[in-house]
């Protein structure tokens, strides 16, 4: 009986180790998830952050541009005045 007894508490230890590891398992998984959701995210995050910087650097060109054409119609009616000064002079 003795073997047997010693078999049977072999068992309910390797039942016991089993349970533990399939606990385990399940956190691990769950961390996994967890972690795969979050790069996820964050890979959405980092391509909005790219959209959002084109779109920024767009804008600025299109400042640059503005700013351009603004001062060229500036020195256009710095000629105008100056024309119109002399007409009147």
């Amino acid at each position: 009986m003795s073997a047997l007894n010693r078999l049977q508490e072999k068992i309910t230890q390797l039942k016991t180790g089993y349970e533990a590891i399939k606990q385990q398992n399940e956190e691990l998984r769950n961390q996994l998830t967890t972690m795969s959701s979050s790069q996820s995210e964050q890979e959405m995050l980092i391509n909005n952050l790219r959209a959002e910087a084109e779109k920024v650097e767009s804008l600025e060109s299109t400042v640059e541009t503005l700013k351009r054409e603004l001062l060229e119609k500036d020195a256009e009616i710095e000629k105008i005045i100056a024309q119109v000064e002399a007409l009147l002079a």
